[in-house]
């Protein structure tokens, strides 16, 4: 069996304090945001996002005008390219303004 050795707490943290920096030390500070908030004023993704916005409104102008089975269409189509579209743009955003 092994003997064991006992440390009291003067030998593992001394009571003598070490005299404090004269200078401060270079601090860095760290962004978790790797991009900025103004880059979503891209062109690219400005005209997808407004492609897709000019889509949906003209299915609600037609459904407001009663051509239902045309702005059901519209809705099909919609169901497909909104997800697409929206990957697609936050795909090339994360893929062109990461640093």
């Amino acid at each position: 069996m092994r003997k064991t050795k006992g440390f009291t707490f003067r030998t593992i943290f001394p009571l003598t304090l070490h005299s404090p920096l004269t200078r401060p030390r270079p601090f860095r500070a760290y962004s978790f945001v790797p991009f900025s908030t103004l880059a979503m004023l891209d062109p690219t993704i400005l005209t997808i996002g407004g492609i897709v916005l000019g889509i949906a409104i003209i299915e609600r102008i037609l459904e407001r005008w009663g051509v239902v089975d045309l702005a059901d269409q519209f809705a099909k189509v919609m169901r497909f390219i909104l997800p697409v579209a929206f990957y697609s743009a936050l795909f090339y955003f994360f893929a062109t303004f990461i640093l």
